[in-house]
């Protein structure tokens, strides 16, 4: 029982933290609209997210391990454990195609890039609640309550 619900809760927090990457993109591809030659970035959440639980599985470590989040660095080329430096190992930044050609260069589409965003961001509301959710059963079950 307790692993089955360690690796919904293990899911849930990879799709929450592309998600969260996936909506900086966003924001910096809005922000960005207006700057000659800059090239429109995104996340495949799907291949993120299936490299993220391949790396999960790989590594045998869920939060249920009391090992887990502690990182030790036995050698220099290990990563330093800077989620910064990590980011591209959940899902690789890639250069939008271009949908309409602009005169400076820029590949932002505002319509495109509004409509990602909102969708997005309504997609992580939703991984929100369902961890919610998933952590009232949990007290609930623990209380004896229900």
């Amino acid at each position: 029982m307790l692993k089955k619900l360690d690796a919904e809760l293990n899911v849930l927090q990879n799709a929450l933290r592309i998600r969260t990457q996936r909506q900086e993109l966003l924001a910096s591809n809005i922000a960005n609209a207006d700057t000659p030659q800059y090239k429109a970035k995104d996340i495949d959440f799907k291949s993120a997210m299936q490299s993220a639980m391949q790396q999960a599985e790989t590594n045998g470590t869920t939060s249920a391990d009391p090992r887990a989040g502690i990182l030790k660095q036995t050698s220099s080329e290990h990563l330093s454990g800077d989620p910064d430096q990590v980011k591209g190992h959940s899902g690789d930044v890639l250069f939008r195609s271009l949908v309409q050609g602009s005169v400076d260069g820029n590949t932002v589409d505002m319509d495109l890039e509004r409509n990602e965003f909102v969708d997005n961001s309504v997609r992580y509301e939703a991984g929100v609640t369902l961890m919610t959710d998933k952590l009232k059963e949990m007290m609930t079950a623990i209380k004896g309550e229900g």
